[in-house]
Formats: C-alpha cells, structure tokens, sequence
C-alpha cells in the first residue's frame, strides 16, 4: 500500500529458480533400490515445501509403470528443510495391484524426517465422469503479475523484469493487505510455467504439484486483511492433492481456492486447477498454521 511503512520482519528473499533448474532437481539420483537423493538447489530461508513434495512424488513414480499415473497423495510437512543440503528419499512398496499401486516416501535432511507422503497410482479406466465448472474469471492478460502485488505489499519498487521465477502468476483481484476491507476468503490466480514443460508425464505432474502448494494459505488471509509474509508467518501441515488428468503445462491454468473454515491458529484451504477451456486437471486441500508476526 502507498504510504505504508515497511515491517520490522522484512519478507525473507530466496534465490529465484529457474523451469530449467527446477527440472533438473527433479531428476532424482538413484543410489539403491527405492532410494533417492535430491538436491534443493541454493537458497536463503525456509526450504519451499512444493519442492519437497515433488522430488518426493518422482521418487514414488520411479518405482511405478508409466501405465500408471499419479492419482492422489497424502502428505505431511514434518520439519522445515533447508536450501544447499542434499535431501534423502526413501521409497515403501505398500502395495502393487492390478490398477492400484500404494507408496510411502519419507523425505530425510540431516538425518531427521521432514516430509511424510502416501501416494497413490492407478492404471486409467472407464467410468462416470462430471466435474464443477470453472469460475467465471477475467483472463490472464492485462492482470497483475504476483511479483509486482508483493512488491507493492512490501512498499517496494515495481521489479524489473515482472516476471521471474518458475510460475509466472497473475492475480484476478490483488486487494489483499488491506485492513480496512473484509474480504471473502476465495482467491483465483492464473498461473504459468515460465519456461518449456518437460516430456515426462511424471516431471509435469510434479510441477504441478509443486506449483499446487502456492498461493493457498494467502487466501485464508483475506477475510483478516492480513499479508502473507508481512504481518504472519505462514506454514503448511498437511496437503492432499488429487490428479484428474495429466497437464500438459504448455499453457495458463486457473487456481481456484476457498478457505472454509480457520480457528485455532490453523486455516484449511481447498483448491481446483482448470485448463483455460475449463476442464479441471486436479483438486488440492491444505491446512496450514497462521501466526502473527510479534
């Protein structure tokens, strides 16, 4: 907001990864059976969650039939991880059947768990089909870009270039951080992936994973007129996340999210990521912990 004076707490900043070296990341080295390492690249701060979530969901699907894609997880953010430290993911063989197949993996930094996921594959089938239509929402262009709404939450100057990062995210209303509105906790932000989207139905997958656990806890916010990062600390507990068709990523897709319920110190969050023709790709719930800043 103009005039506004900026936090004690400064928003922490992170070294900007790129599509390239995000799918890099992804590509998990395999030191034994049903057991990988990945690296979280450089950074400052609190490691990002997505990231964990999909090394962890390509280390489950290492072990899988590409027949079978990722059709739900489960999962568990146990302790915060750190940038520059190899990440350990080991794999359980729950179950393999004739259309499902069950994982476990726990993501292990530093010789503690972090990441607790239970995942689940499944060989696609005929069946009913029905889905909630796409909220009717302006399109991409000419909306803010999320870098320069945080700039401007932050009393910062616009950034230059607008758009880095591995999403490119445009805000259908940005009048989040104002105290003096109540607004609904419902959010839709177009998103995009700012490079070219891998081959491997897999590595999509877990992009989209990783971008599925961006924007949400901010919409629980809004009825409190409270900024993500600015006057909270934000963290998420638990995700679930359900694939309805594997995405493409070669185009803008909506992310719809309503928070129904917060108390306690804790806000539950769900969300529907849609194809701009409206078919809805995947589902996604989470609850996160919501503090203020002291």
């Amino acid at each position: 907001m103009a005039g506004e004076e900026k936090p004690e707490n400064p928003r922490p900043r992170m070294l900007e990864t790129t599509v390239p070296e995000l799918i890099e990341s992804l590509d998990l080295e395999e030191m034994d059976r049903d057991f990988y390492v990945g690296n979280p690249g450089e950074g400052r701060g609190r490691l990002f969650g997505g990231l964990v979530a999909a090394q962890s969901v390509v280390a489950a699907g290492r072990t899988v039939s590409p027949d079978a894609p990722l059709h739900s997880l489960h999962a568990y953010f146990l302790r915060p991880g750190s940038y520059g430290k190899p990440i350990r993911y080991t794999v359980d063989r729950i179950r393999d059947g004739r259309t499902f197949t069950t994982r476990r993996v726990v993501a292990l930094q530093s010789g503690e768990a972090i990441f607790n996921l239970a995942a689940s594959f499944a060989i696609p089938e005929v069946g009913i089909s029905h889905q909630e239509p796409m909220r009717d929402t302006p399109a991409p262009e000419g909306l803010p870009e999320m870098n320069e709404v945080r700039a401007r939450w932050f009393n910062e100057p616009p950034p230059d270039p607008v758009v880095t990062g591995t999403l490119e995210m445009r805000l259908v209303d940005d009048t989040d951080g104002d105290p003096s509105t109540k607004l609904e906790p419902v959010r839709n932000v177009w998103m995009r992936i700012n490079g070219k989207p891998p081959e491997d139905p897999l590595l999509r997958t877990a992009l989209l994973v990783h971008s599925s656990d961006r924007t949400l806890l901010g919409t629980a916010l809004r009825p409190a007129g409270l900024t993500p990062g600015k006057d909270t600390l934000v963290t998420s507990l638990d995700h679930a996340f359900w694939l309805h068709h594997i995405p493409k990523l070669d185009d803008w897709f909506l992310y719809s999210s309503r928070s129904p319920m917060a108390h306690a110190g804790r806000a539950l969050v769900r969300g529907a990521m849609y194809e701009p023709g409206g078919r809805r790709i995947a589902s996604v719930t989470q609850e996160g912990l919501i503090r203020r800043r002291k």
